[in-house]
């Protein structure tokens, strides 16, 4: 039987053609809800998280009033406008292990809006009495967050675009801006911010660069967006690469479902947030959402998965690449990346993470390996060693500061700063060159020397002083990264497992 194109005429043919069970959304759609959740930037994650989430409460709760209208702002989203559009708003999320393959099919994006066709429609919806949350995954650049002053990247072309024309807003922010000028004119409360991009502090990096934002252009307005604004933090989580066109024809024979844009996905997700709305929200902590009092809560989960997840994704995207790996769970199936991420998490790194209650840090380090090693999900190492320069400084330095406070084991973590030291001339073990994706890419090369990281190590904006006056830490980081240089990381990794 050919596949089903996915719309809402299909679904029900969908649930029982199948071979394979398909679960449909059951609850109503269209019409029959109210939008209450604005959400910027639809693209894989979010269509594998917080979209998930509110589908889970229409369809076990009976929410009714948070169903979720998607917004693309770039000229690249049309092809997500496209799909949803043609498919009533309608996708499949696969969640695959290595044993199974479960599709459900998402209802919880009611509409989508493309900016470009109407910038007009998206600022209306933005101030429209029902919207009561904007999410965000707009990506890191997209926050015109300045890393080094901690400030909006003001003079950015974008920015200057969007604080001097009233009609045609291109940014995140020149859209919010709009929307909650709108609603303080009609007497609303600002909708709550929600940021779910992977950044510390995001929901105050948010908060930030919006007021300051509004501040260039209204400082009244500025005000009332940061006294009755809400901007919680959040730490979320799951790992999604990108839709391959195999993932389609996989979708297509295994459960007959023809989809333009469907999800590839592990089975967890974790979404951690401060309990900090302006405007309602739903009950998410019936889905499985942690819903924490405070931004110290947040912070101490998300430590937890920086430290423990991305800075092991360190060592297997830029150890793996270096060696020859091209997937996540290719590296793992070597038995001392394994070993050595194993030792590294429980040596080095738990031993200076919080406590928190409620939280088993080794069942989480093995729930790790399993996700590591998870085959169907063939994530992609050059997707997690793009910009090296936002994720060392942050997923292992600070672990390797605090082992020297305490005078406590690094060598293992040093040799993953070496990793992506090495990492960034741009050619493996074998001798073959890659492609290095990094903002700062041409002052690294400056200063990258095989087998010396001081100059490196003298990018105050990304490491500070305080590391280099540690003669430990100088020795160990360097003997690591001359290991690497002479022997490669199949060689050298022995060493430090």
């Amino acid at each position: 039987m050919a596949p089903l194109k996915l719309n809402s005429k299909n679904l029900s043919q969908i649930a029982t053609a199948s071979a394979a069970p398909v679960q449909i959304p059951t609850y109503p759609r269209g019409d029959a809800v109210k939008e209450g959740i604005v959400h910027i930037g639809v693209g894989g994650f979010h269509r594998a998280h917080l979209a998930v989430y509110v589908d889970q409460l229409m369809q076990n709760h009976g929410v009714t009033d948070y169903a979720i209208c998607g917004v693309g702002l770039q000229p690249f989203d049309a092809g997500m406008r496209d799909a949803l559009n043609s498919q009533d708003g309608l996708y499949t999320v696969v969640e695959r292990t290595a044993e199974s393959s479960v599709a459900k099919v998402m209802g919880s994006i009611n509409s989508y809006l493309f900016a470009p066709d109407n910038r007009e429609a998206v600022i209306a919806k933005l101030a429209h009495p029902d919207t009561h949350i904007v999410s965000l995954t707009i990506t890191e650049s997209g926050y015109y967050y300045n890393e080094n002053t901690h400030e909006l990247q003001s003079e950015n072309p974008d920015i200057q675009h969007d604080l001097h024309d009233d009609h045609a807003p291109t940014t995140a922010f020149g859209f919010l801006y709009h929307g909650m000028a709108r609603r303080r004119e009609q007497g609303l409360n600002p909708f709550t911010v929600v940021s779910c991009d992977n950044m510390q502090g995001n929901g105050s990096i948010t908060r930030h660069m919006l007021v300051s934002f509004a501040r260039l252009r209204n400082p009244e307005l500025a005000d009332w967006i940061n006294t009755k604004g809400h901007f919680p933090n959040a730490m979320v989580d799951r790992i999604t690469p990108q839709t391959a066109p195999v993932d389609k024809e996989s979708l297509a024979k295994d459960f007959g479902i023809e989809d333009a844009w469907p999800i590839v996905t592990e089975p967890f997700m974790q979404w951690v947030i401060e309990d900090h709305f302006c405007d309602g929200r739903p009950p998410f902590e019936k889905v499985g959402v942690q819903i924490v009092k405070n931004v110290k809560e947040v912070e101490e989960f998300e430590k937890h998965k920086l430290r423990l997840l991305n800075g092991s994704h360190a060592v297997i995207a830029y150890g793996g690449w270096l060696a020859g790996y091209k997937f996540v769970h290719q590296t793992m199936e070597n038995p001392m990346f394994r070993e050595m991420i194993w030792n590294m998490m429980q040596e080095e790194t738990k031993p200076n993470l919080p406590q928190i209650p409620g939280v088993d840090i080794d069942l989480y380090c093995r729930t790790l390996i399993e996700r590591f090693s998870n085959p169907p999900i063939k994530d992609q190492l050059p997707r997690i060693c793009l910009n090296g320069t936002g994720k060392i400084p942050q997923f292992i330095m600070p672990s390797i500061a605090e082992a020297i406070w305490v005078n406590g084991p690094f060598r293992r973590l040093c040799y993953t700063a070496a990793l992506w030291m090495h990492y960034i001339h741009g050619v493996d073990d074998t001798g073959a060159e890659y492609e290095v994706i990094d903002p700062m890419l041409d002052e690294l090369r400056a200063r990258a020397k095989h087998g010396d990281p001081t100059e490196l190590l003298n990018i105050k904006s990304l490491f500070g002083d305080d590391l280099r006056k540690d003669k430990r830490f100088m020795d160990t980081i360097t003997e690591a990264l001359q290991d690497i240089a002479r022997d490669g990381v199949l060689k050298s990794l022995p060493k430090y497992i």
